[in-house]
C-alpha cells in the first residue's frame, strides 16, 4: 500500500514550540481537510472517486444474513433486548451502528484513516486541540429532517456525559462540542490529548437532537431510534433475530467513502446461544454466510452435501491485524489471586499443547502477547530504547521485566505434564499456598477455590483438562455456564474469578489501551480491564504510547508495555490464527481482494442474481 503525505508549508521552529509532531497541522490553520490520521498520512486524495478495495459497479439487491462476528459496546453475540447500543444497560443488538451516519468514515486499507462522511471536510488549529467540522447540507435523518451541526455537537456531548463506559473513558481528552451555525461544529480537546482520540470522535453515531429531546438517551429500549445511516431497522424478534433494511435514495450513497458500498437490501443477524445449533442453521440455509470459529466444526462437519456439490462455499482469509489477546483472565481484585507467582502457576497447569491437538485439531498457535501477530510485541531483551522508559520503574518491577519476555511453557502433550506440574507445585509454595489436609489453602488458611465462567458449551471441552490439572496440585476448580445476560451483568461488575476475554488493537493502538490496562479503568464499572490490573509503569507506558511522535517511537513504547503485562501474569494466554474460516451459499460475489485491515463483509460483497437462482433450481 503507497501512502501518500498530504502536502506540507514551510513553519518557523518556534510556532510548535512543546507542540508534538503528531498534534501539528501538516496544512495551513485554515486549510479544509477531507481526510485525518493519527500520524497525518492518507492514501486517498481529495478527489478520489471510491475506495480501491470496492467495485463501484456492484448492484443493489439481495440478502445477506449472518451470525454476527463482532460486538461493541453493549451488544451481545447471544441475544438481544435493547436498540440502544451506545449505553450500559441492556444486551444491544449488533448491527446498530450502520444506522447512524458519522462524521467521517474509516478506510479498510489504510491503519486508521479517515475520510469525510457527514462531515465534508475538517479544519484543524494550529495546536492540534480545535477541530472545525463542515457539514454537508444534503446529510438527512431517515425522517428527512436535515442533520446539523447541532446534531453533532448533541451527539458527542450527550455520549461524553450519559454513554458506555467506554466511550466516556474515550472521551476522557475531548472538551466540548458546539455548533457555530448549521453547517459547521466547533469540537475541542484537552492538551496533550491522545493521539487517536480524535479519530475516535469522529467516528461516533450522530443523533438526532429534536428526537432525544422528546425521549431519554440513556434507556434500554426496543423503540427503532431515528438514525442517518445507510441502513434503517426492519423486522426483528427480541433474542431471535433482526434485519436491517437498506434506504432508499440515501442521501450518502454517492459518497467517496460509500461507493460500492452497503449493495444488500437487507442485512440480516440471527441469534443461536449454542454453536452447534447455529452451525445446524447454516447448513439449513437458515442464514447465508459463517465465520467459523470453532475448530472441530471446521475440520470434521463441512462435509455436508451442499457444501459437496458446490451449492455452499469455504475459504480462509489471510488477516493482516495484530492477532491481540484471547486467553482465561485472572480477576486481580480478589485477593486470592493477588500474589503473581499463584498466577504463574495456572500457566504451567494449561497444557495449551494436548488441547491443540486433541480438541482444536492442531488449528492454532499459542498465543504470547497482547499486541500478538504485530511488530509491537516484545522479543527478547529490552532493546536501549525500551529500556529508557523502563528503567524509572524498575524498583516496582520484577526482574523479568528486563529480561526474555515470559513465554507460556510448552509441554510434552501428554495433557498431564508432571514436569510442568511440579513447575505449578513449587511456584504456590512459593507464594505461600500450601497443602493442608490434601487441599490447597490460602496463606490466611483458606481453601483456595476457582471458578470459571463462560456463556457457551463450546468452551466446555477446552476447559475440562485444566481444571483436572488444577486439582492434581490441590486448587479446587469448576465451571459454570450461565446466560448471556448474566454474562454480560457479571462481567460488568467484576463479579468473577476467572472469564475468557478476546480483543485485538488497531495497528496504531492509543486512547483503547486506557480501557483494558489502566488503574482508572481498573474501578471503572463495564469497562474492558477484566484483570483489574492497576500498575503505575503500565499507566506510564500508555500516556507514553499515546504521545508517540512517530510510529517507531509507539512500538517501541508498545514493547515495553508488552514485557510488563506478560511479566504481571494478569491471564492464561490462549491461542490465535492469522487467518478468517468463512462458509457462504454461492449466491454471492465480491472485489477480487479484500481490505488489508478488514474482512470486508458484507460491505463490500453484493448479492448475485444468477448465482441465487442457480442454488435455486439446484435445490
Amino acid at each position: 500500500m503507497k501512502l501518500t503525505r498530504r502536502s506540507a508549508i514551510a513553519v518557523t521552529a518556534a510556532s510548535f514550540a512543546g507542540v508534538p509532531r503528531f498534534l501539528r497541522p501538516a496544512v495551513a490553520d485554515d486549510a479544509e481537510r477531507h481526510g485525518i490520521s493519527a500520524f497525518g498520512e492518507l492514501k486517498y486524495p481529495a478527489d478520489f472517486p471510491h475506495f480501491d478495495f470496492v467495485n463501484p459497479n456492484a448492484p443493489k439487491g439481495g440478502m445477506f444474513s449472518q451470525i454476527g462476528p463482532s460486538r461493541q459496546f453493549n451488544q451481545n453475540f447471544n441475544t438481544f433486548n435493547s436498540l440502544n447500543s451506545y449505553i450500559l444497560r441492556g444486551d444491544a443488538a449488533q448491527g446498530m451502528q450502520m444506522t447512524f451516519a458519522t462524521l467521517m468514515a474509516r478506510a479498510a486499507d489504510e491503519p486508521d484513516a479517515v475520510y469525510g462522511f457527514a462531515a465534508r471536510a475538517v479544519k484543524i488549529s494550529d495546536d492540534g486541540l480545535t477541530y472545525r467540522y463542515l457539514m454537508r447540507p444534503e446529510a438527512k435523518f431517515h425522517d428527512g429532517t436535515a442533520l446539523t451541526a447541532a446534531d453533532v455537537a448533541f451527539s458527542l456531548t450527550t455520549l461524553k456525559k450519559d454513554g458506555h463506559p467506554i466511550i466516556t473513558q474515550f472521551m476522557r481528552d475531548f472538551i466540548s462540542a458546539e455548533a457555530a451555525d448549521d453547517a459547521t461544529v466547533v469540537v475541542k480537546f484537552a492538551e496533550k490529548r491522545a493521539r487517536d482520540v480524535p479519530l475516535f470522535v469522529a467516528g461516533m453515531p450522530i443523533f438526532s437532537k429534536a428526537y432525544y429531546t422528546k425521549r431519554p438517551f440513556d434507556e434500554s429500549t426496543l423503540e427503532i431510534p431515528l438514525g442517518s445511516g445507510a441502513y434503517k431497522v426492519g423486522r426483528f424478534e427480541s433474542g431471535r433475530f433482526i434485519e436491517f433494511e437498506r434506504v432508499r435514495d440515501w442521501w450518502g450513497e454517492k459518497l467517496p467513502v460509500a461507493v460500492g458500498m452497503n449493495n444488500f437490501d437487507t442485512l440480516r443477524f440471527e441469534y443461536y446461544r449454542d454453536r452447534d445449533v447455529g452451525f445446524e442453521g447454516f447448513t439449513g440455509k437458515s442464514y447465508l454466510f459463517r465465520e467459523e470459529f470453532t475448530s472441530r466444526i471446521w475440520a470434521t462437519r463441512y462435509n455436508f452435501p451442499a457444501l459437496r456439490d458446490g451449492r455452499v462455499k469455504r475459504d480462509e482469509l489471510a488477516d493482516d491485524t495484530p492477532s491481540g489477546a484471547q486467553g482465561w483472565f485472572i480477576n486481580t481484585r480478589r485477593k486470592k489471586f493477588a500474589h503473581p507467582k499463584f498466577r504463574e502457576a495456572l500457566n504451567y497447569a494449561f497444557d495449551f499443547e494436548w488441547t491443540n491437538k486433541n480438541i482444536m485439531y492442531g488449528s492454532y498457535q499459542r498465543t504470547h502477547s497482547v499486541f500478538q501477530n504485530s511488530d509491537m510485541m516484545a522479543e527478547g531483551k529490552p532493546t536501549p530504547e525500551e529500556l529508557a522508559l523502563l528503567e524509572p520503574f524498575r524498583s516496582q518491577l520484577p526482574n523479568e521485566v528486563f529480561a526474555e519476555p515470559f513465554v507460556p511453557p510448552v509441554s510434552d502433550g501428554s495433557g498431564q505434564d508432571r514436569a510442568l506440574l511440579r513447575k505449578a507445585t513449587q511456584l504456590l509454595q512459593e507464594a505461600g499456598y500450601v497443602i493442608k489436609d490434601g487441599k490447597r489453602v490460602a496463606p490466611g488458611g483458606e481453601r483456595l477455590s476457582i471458578e470459571f465462567l463462560i456463556e457457551e458449551p463450546s468452551f466446555q471441552p477446552h476447559h475440562m483438562p485444566f481444571i483436572k490439572n488444577l486439582g492434581t496440585i490441590g486448587i479446587d476448580a469448576s465451571l459454570r455456564i450461565i446466560d448471556a445476560t448474566q454474562m454480560q451483568a457479571r462481567t460488568n461488575d467484576f463479579d468473577f474469578d476467572v472469564v475468557i476475554q478476546r480483543f485485538g488493537f488497531s495497528t496504531t493502538p492509543g486512547d483503547s489501551l486506557r480501557s483494558y490496562f489502566s488503574s482508572q479503568a481498573a474501578t471503572l464499572k463495564g469497562s474492558q480491564n477484566l484483570a483489574g490490573i492497576s500498575n503505575p509503569a503500565i499507566d506510564s507506558l500508555i500516556e507514553k504510547i499515546i504521545a508517540a511522535n512517530d510510529r517507531a517511537t509507539m512500538v517501541t513504547a508498545c514493547r515495553a508495555l508488552d514485557r510488563v503485562i506478560r511479566a504481571g501474569q494478569y491471564w492464561v494466554p490462549h491461542w490465535y490464527k492469522a487467518s478468517h474460516w468463512i462458509a457462504y451459499w454461492d449466491v454471492f460475489a465480491r472485489p477480487q481482494g479484500k481490505p488489508r485491515f478488514s474482512r470486508g463483509i458484507p460491505d463490500t460483497w453484493w448479492y448475485d442474481r444468477e448465482r441465487a437462482s442457480k442454488i435455486e433450481r439446484a435445490g
